[in-house]
């Protein structure tokens, strides 16, 4: 796209616009790739006959305080005992059996009776225990076999990852339904997101930011969705998308069905209960503590040990998949760094990375092609691998919720798995913290043959820092004298030299 003024002719009144630079680099921002072919008059008025509700966002609610911390239902018992007893319809059973479902696991078995009623359902468990299945089957059964056309279905996922992972949930279990579905988040253009959902599709995964995006854009039409799905709610507040969501529900019909699931009660989540979700009926499996079927030990070590204590903790442990968790996006890269260096095959996952890595990093991570993956709390948000068989903490948590999630990653289902973490002696009070929700005191262990005597490396007090020649008066360097970097001009080509 030539960014200079064009004088285009609307399709629909005829009149001529002018599409400014200004307004070109704003569609190439957002990812279209063609001109506009009505001019703005025209396509306003399109946008609001095809989208009423969407030509001004809601104010968002007044969020009011919260007194209580009282379950809000006490919870339901688990209840059916296989996937026959929900009444099914045939093409929905057919992908349950495809992909491999036999016996529900305890949220399912609780959730799907009341979620087929169309109740609206607060879904409370730990992570890893089949939260996903629990509201695809309500889904895949709501919308039958009907032809593609408006979005009747929305599920709101915290990350990327999350969003294809339930995208792919619902490609498998409806693969004999004809029902469509696709995943919106950011990092990648809008523009071939906006033709996907003008071909038709039943079901929009969605991040909150990127679909916020496609409303304001006039992209979207969300008129007719009949449930709603939030998933990881917990975890979504914890990135501080409460007001987005807010938006969001603003513009949804108010006759719909809702499902919540959550492996945690904070106190904005049960703001969004009371305000949004109608005579709910609360499932919870367990507690909101790590699964039971992962067992804990620390690592007491100073900060300055902790690169040489993970690389020999991998070496002498036998594991499958291992996860291990950061506390920064830079603590990501430079672990993963240092575990290349000692010989490890290790990807990273964390926000910066462009999202053709970041698929990249997890499709290699599933596959078992790397076996190592190293990543912040955020981006790990929906990594749902089996073979996962330790967590390792490279950084504490800061909160015993993000504990629970990180740990969530191992210990799927009916497998079991171990974490380990790292504690330097300012851990201690969220060590008590982690032991409190375990309701036991954690192992501490020291890893045989590692030399914990070592000192951190001295740094040279006296030494000058090196500084850039222009705070510091000395002459730029010469770039004849460069031995790369591109400045040297390089000698000519003699043919009789040759």
């Amino acid at each position: 796209m030539s960014f200079q003024d064009k004088s285009i002719i609307c399709s629909d009144c005829g009149a001529s616009f002018i599409f400014t630079v200004r307004d070109q680099e704003f569609f190439k921002l957002k990812g279209f790739r063609q001109e506009p072919k009505r001019c703005p008059d025209c396509r306003k008025k399109v946008n609001a006959e095809r989208k009423p509700f969407n030509s001004v966002i809601p104010a968002a609610v007044p969020i009011p305080a919260v007194e209580d911390t009282t379950p809000i239902i006490e919870p339901t018992a688990p209840g059916a005992a296989d996937f026959e007893g929900f009444g099914l319809n045939p093409d929905v059973m057919t992908g349950v059996k495809l992909s491999g479902y036999t016996v529900p696991t305890a949220i399912q078995s609780a959730a799907l009776p009341h979620a087929l009623a169309g109740k609206d359902v607060i879904g409370l468990a730990q992570t890893g225990t089949g939260k996903t299945a629990a509201f695809v089957l309500p889904m895949l059964q709501r919308l039958g076999t009907h032809k593609r056309g408006n979005i009747r279905c929305l599920v709101i996922s915290p990350t990327r990852e999350l969003a294809e992972q339930t995208n792919e949930s619902i490609a498998s279990l409806g693969r004999k339904t004809g029902i469509r579905g696709i995943s919106l988040y950011g990092g990648v253009g809008m523009y071939q997101q906006v033709r996907n959902i003008r071909d038709g599709v039943d079901v929009a995964v969605a991040c909150p930011g990127r679909l916020l995006d496609h409303i304001w854009q006039g992209s979207i039409d969300l008129s007719s969705v009949e449930l709603l799905v939030i998933d990881e709610a917990d975890r979504m507040f914890d990135m501080g998308f409460l007001p987005d969501i807010k938006q969001i529900l603003k513009c949804l019909p108010e006759t719909r069905q809702t499902l919540l699931f959550s492996a945690t009660m904070p106190p904005d989540v049960r703001i969004l209960i009371k305000t949004y979700l109608k005579d709910p009926v609360t499932v919870q499996i367990g507690h909101a503590a790590p699964a039971s079927s992962v067992s804990h030990a620390l690592y007491p070590v100073k900060k300055h040990l902790k690169p040489a204590l993970l690389a020999a903790l991998l070496r002498q442990t036998e594991t499958e998949s291992v996860v291990i968790f950061t506390r920064t996006k830079h603590g990501a890269e430079k672990v993963a760094d240092n575990l290349a260096r000692n010989g490890f095959d290790v990807t990273s996952l964390q926000g910066n990375l462009a999202q053709a890595r970041r698929q990249a990093a997890i499709d290699k991570f599933k596959a078992g092609k790397v076996k190592i993956m190293v990543a912040t709390d955020i981006a790990a948000r929906g990594i749902d691998v089996l073979r996962i068989s330790h967590v390792i903490n490279y950084d504490m948590p800061d909160t015993t919720d993000a504990y629970t999630h990180r740990i969530g990653r191992t210990g799927r289902i009916d497998k079991t798995g171990e974490a380990f973490t790292f504690v330097c002696p300012e851990d201690g009070e969220m060590v008590r913290q982690v032991e409190r929700i375990l309701n036991k005191k954690i192992e501490r262990r020291i890893l045989p043959g590692f030399d914990y005597t070592l000192e951190a490396p001295k740094v040279d007090s006296t030494a000058r820092p090196m500084m850039h020649h222009r705070f510091n008066n000395s002459p730029a360097p010469s770039p004849a004298r460069r031995p790369y970097g591109g400045y040297a001009k390089k000698p000519a080509f003699s043919r009789s030299a040759a």
